[in-house]
């Protein structure tokens, strides 16, 4: 954390004096910004910064020429501070955020202003946001399982370092909640740091947030990065660009494995579109801009590990009428290691977390990374609770008394382990009442080989609700 050395990707700040750029706005149409210039001016480069010398918090990003005297900009600011000829020049710069050791504890914008009342930011290096990316002859991959303590996601679903995981469902079913207790599960039990972009969300999520980590003792380790949903589509859309680029930086220039929160990766998608639609592109024949796939692949690509240390990347994706189908967000879970779905046929019946075990999936549950054991133990509990699905049709027409005596035990079995993949989260003890449980993945492993076994068959179904693990049913 002691390391100083300057990144490369720092832009020097006499640059912002070399620019001669002047011109003045001769349109404003609503986030678009278009201006006029003199053409032996200097011209700015695509994506710079241009303020005006009247207010300094004037920031309109290059995007497009018009003509030979003309360009675009995309305006990151409010537009009653913009005005019909107001002279506006280049600062010579893409958009920069802050990266450091000054910015881990604390909660700030995309312009590095910070949103925690706790002080300006301690000096930090500013890197601009449109990093080259990865050289992929540094990219490495790795099969070191990352525990987590939750039950179904370390069983079925396990997480690798340098891995993608994504929580996939519709409003409320849990995907921020069950994010969040990651986050404190694993910055609490590692040396690591992590990077959280809140992307289009609630400003009340964000400060829940922020005092989840704070009660948690971990917010030190950790940066929060916010483009709130009451932000200008542009602002939301580069806050991703800002977050791996800080994420980056970590990585490269600290050499320290990353964890990268993400919530949520739709509302990326959505800013997109909704840029998309303010320039006047044509959309795609489902409504999405035809740039969908390459802004996605150029997000997530960013988001790798190298010989110099990993990122980890925890996502939740929003899927808008809960139609799984839906391009946007199939564009996001093609990119993910591990796809966690949230039912709310589950949340409705007090099942948390609300995960749909079956339609879940996961690449790296196979043998060379969780061991033949953990394998072939939750190959047996899908094959369990896919049998209790088909049965409970049954149960839901006739009634359990009719069922043969191996498959009332089959149905019990399911029900147990139903029971048993719930849990209490420690983000949540003050609104649920109950003491935040840490599953180690062998403890789980060993709990379900139990149930699957028949061992846990004397202990009733309802004592397994909301435990840790089986030892803690005996106690209740």
């Amino acid at each position: 954390m002691k390391n100083k050395k300057k990144s490369s990707r720092v832009s020097p700040p006499e640059k912002a004096s070399k620019s001669k750029f002047e011109g003045r706005i001769v349109r404003i149409r609503g986030q678009t910004v278009e201006v006029e210039f003199d053409q032996s001016t200097d011209l700015p480069n695509f994506h710079d910064i241009l303020t005006s010398p009247e207010n300094e918090n004037i920031r309109l990003e290059h995007y497009a020429f018009k003509g030979r005297n003309r360009l675009y900009c995309l305006s990151l600011t409010q537009k009653k501070w913009l005005y019909r000829n107001m002279v506006i020049v280049s600062t010579g710069n893409p958009l920069m955020v802050p990266a450091g050791q000054g910015v881990l504890g604390r909660v700030f914008n995309l312009f590095g202003a910070p949103q925690d009342n706790k002080g300006p930011l301690k000096e930090s290096n500013n890197i601009a946001i449109y990093g080259k990316g990865a050289n992929f002859g540094n990219v490495i991959t790795s099969k070191t399982v990352i525990e987590t303590g939750i039950k179904q996601i370390d069983f079925f679903t396990p997480f690798v370092k340098g891995g993608k995981i994504g929580f996939v469902g519709g409003a409320g079913v849990g995907k921020t909640v069950l994010m969040t207790e990651l986050l404190r599960n694993i910055t609490y039990r590692t040396q690591g740091l992590a990077v959280f972009a809140g992307i289009g969300e609630r400003i009340r999520e964000g400060h829940e947030l922020m005092k989840a980590l704070e009660a948690a003792k971990v917010i030190d380790r950790v940066a929060l990065i916010f483009g709130q949903m009451n932000e200008h589509a542009i602002i939301r859309f580069r806050v991703a660009w800002a977050a791996s680029t800080i994420a980056e930086f970590f990585r490269d220039d600290f050499k320290k494995d990353i964890l990268f929160f993400a919530d949520n990766v739709y509302r990326f998608i959505q800013a997109g579109s909704e840029v998309s639609a303010v320039l006047g592109f044509i959309p795609s024949e489902l409504g999405y801009q035809a740039t969908l796939e390459t802004e996605i692949s150029n997000f997530e690509n960013r988001l790798v590990s190298t010989t110099n240390g990993s990122i980890t990347s925890v996502q939740t994706v929003y899927v808008p009428s809960d139609e799984l189908s839906d391009v946007g967000v199939a564009a996001i879970i093609s990119h993910l290691d591990a796809v966690v779905i949230l039912s709310r046929a589950i949340a409705s019946r007090g099942y948390n977390p609300a995960i749909d075990t079956l339609m879940s999936s996961a690449s790296t549950l196979n043998k060379n990374i969780v061991g033949e054991e953990h394998y072939n133990t939750a190959t047996q509990a899908l094959e369990l609770l896919n049998n209790h699905k088909v049965l409970s049709r049954t149960v839901a027409i006739v009634g359990e008394a009719e069922l043969s005596a191996y498959d009332q035990q089959i149905f019990q079995r399911g029900k147990r382990l139903i029971n048993y993949m719930t849990q209490p989260f420690f983000t949540v003890e003050s609104q649920t009442g109950k003491k935040g449980a840490f599953v180690p993945r062998e403890k789980t492993i060993k709990d379900v080989g139990l149930i699957l076994s028949g061992k846990a068959d004397g202990i009733p179904p309802e004592k397994l609700f909301y435990i840790g693990c089986l030892e803690d049913a005996k106690l209740i």
